[in-house]
């Protein structure tokens, strides 16, 4: 039998994690830590917030994964003193465990694995890292599934969501409208949030302009020259899409959202168009 996942060497030079199922890199070109410093580090002035806030700040981590992203973010927060309470989510644990077998390769855990054998054993670690106090929950579900839920509106409400899901080609059910416009849903509206994320796709876009979220374009991860960031709070948009985009969007042979778990690509319907005109992005 193969095994589910393998280590792989990206073009960047380090390892990384391979899932066979996907056929999917994790991180891929330029890394785990590299990719998370760009995406949810340095463009969300993470340092800055952190040292501001007071009480708990909230991170929804979506796609555990290997636990990269959120290692690398408790390292970045070093010489702070914060209170920082992760809830991951993903449906397997699977390439975590892969990830405790190989330190060597994937450093971005070593020191830490020992809160994550505990964060697989019982769904919960609390530990101290420097003068960061962490408190760490795990959702072992079907994300779309998980949010539907009336319970869920009874997660603490987040900060900063990071959302690491495989691409929509191989994992449609986690891009769809239906989905971003419960997570929108989900967001105290007092609360000042933003959500980054890898793709610079004109589907993700629009998906999320419509679910309510102002929507900007994101750093360069050193693989791609754009990502995408977004926000219940349009000042936390350095570089917002504008109506220049949004002529480039009508133009897209890809554009219109998924409203279900089935892959495909359409150019915007004219319902469409007229919803994303009428955004408050595009109208003040």
């Amino acid at each position: 039998m193969s095994p589910e996942y393998k280590l792989v060497r990206v073009a960047s030079g380090v390892h990384s994690v391979h899932s066979v199922a996907h056929g999917e890199t994790f991180h891929p070109v330029i890394g785990p830590v590299a990719e998370a410093e760009a995406l949810y580090i340095r463009q969300t002035n993470l340092r800055e917030r952190l040292a501001a806030h007071k009480g708990e700040f909230v991170i929804w981590d979506v796609g555990l994964g290997a636990a990269a992203n959120p290692l690398t973010l408790l390292r970045a927060a070093d010489g702070i003193t914060a209170s920082i309470r992760f809830i991951s989510f993903d449906h397997t644990t699977e390439p975590l465990k892969f990830t405790l077998q190989h330190p060597a390769e994937l450093s971005f855990i070593a020191g830490f694995e020992d809160q994550m054998r505990d964060l697989l054993k019982t769904g919960n670690s609390a530990f101290s890292h420097g003068s960061v106090r962490v408190s760490w929950d795990l959702h072992v579900a079907d994300f779309p599934a998980f949010i539907a839920q009336s319970s869920s509106e009874n997660l603490p409400k987040p900060h900063l969501i990071m959302f690491d899901a495989f691409s929509p080609a191989k994992n449609p059910a986690m891009w769809t409208l239906p989905l971003f416009t419960r997570l929108f849903q989900l967001l105290d509206s007092g609360r000042s949030c933003l959500l980054p994320t890898y793709s610079r796709s004109t589907l993700l876009r629009v998906t999320l302009l419509l679910a309510g979220f102002f929507v900007g374009v994101g750093h360069a991860t050193g693989e791609k020259d754009e990502t995408t960031i977004a926000s219940n709070d349009p000042k936390l948009i350095q570089e917002p899409l504008d109506r220049r985009w949004l002529a480039r969007a009508r133009r897209s042979t890809s554009a219109e959202p998924l409203t279900s778990p089935e892959y495909r690509q359409a150019p915007l319907s004219a319902d469409t168009l007229e919803k994303l005109s009428r955004h408050p992005q595009f109208t003040g």
